[in-house]
């Protein structure tokens, strides 16, 4: 009967240190998931209200060295949205979801964020479904974001030496009129 008891305490330890060594993974995905939305949502917010030094924080370093550092590009932005504005185009909208598996890339981890962008003219709204690549170098404590369009697309391999090919991007899409 003693024999019995030492086996079953046994088995519950080997129970529950199994739990736990599954669970906690779990638990610590969750919370990098929870923020790295709330990063990406941050970015579409600052999209929105005109924040370019955001816009322009959490884009991925290689663009930001492209465009001639943070300054040029705040200021490329700043003029592309004055000649869309002068058009009649505004943001109307812009919204993430939730992201989707997370990949090892070298140092770096990356992972897709569907993305939904709203823009309105005077006669019709323009809809844009596509992806963010989210990029940590920090293990998720900070996320740079690059929006997966056709400029973009074909980048990949340059941008990122070390992309997991096992994270499949899909190819842009094109905006709907509405």
């Amino acid at each position: 009967m003693n024999y019995r008891v030492k086996l079953l305490n046994c088995v519950m330890k080997f129970f529950i240190k199994t739990v736990i060594i599954l669970f906690i993974p779990l638990a610590s995905f969750a919370q990098d998931t929870v923020r790295l939305k709330h990063q990406a949502q941050a970015v579409a917010d600052a999209l929105l209200k005109g924040d370019y030094s955001t816009l322009a924080d959490h884009t991925y370093p290689k663009i930001v060295a492209q465009m001639g550092g943070k300054e040029k590009m705040i200021a490329t932005i700043k003029q592309g949205l004055e000649q869309m504005n002068a058009q009649g185009f505004s943001f109307a909208d812009a919204t993430v979801g939730s992201p989707g598996k997370f990949y090892k890339a070298g140092t770096e981890i990356h992972c897709l964020i569907p993305q939904r962008i709203a823009l309105k003219s005077p006669n019709s709204r323009i809809v844009n479904n596509s992806y963010l690549l989210a990029v940590t170098k920090d293990g998720g404590k900070f996320w740079y974001f690059l929006d997966i369009n056709r400029g973009t697309y074909s980048k990949i391999p340059q941008l990122f030496p070390n992309f997991n090919k096992k994270l499949v991007i899909p190819e842009p899409t094109q905006p709907s009129i509405q």
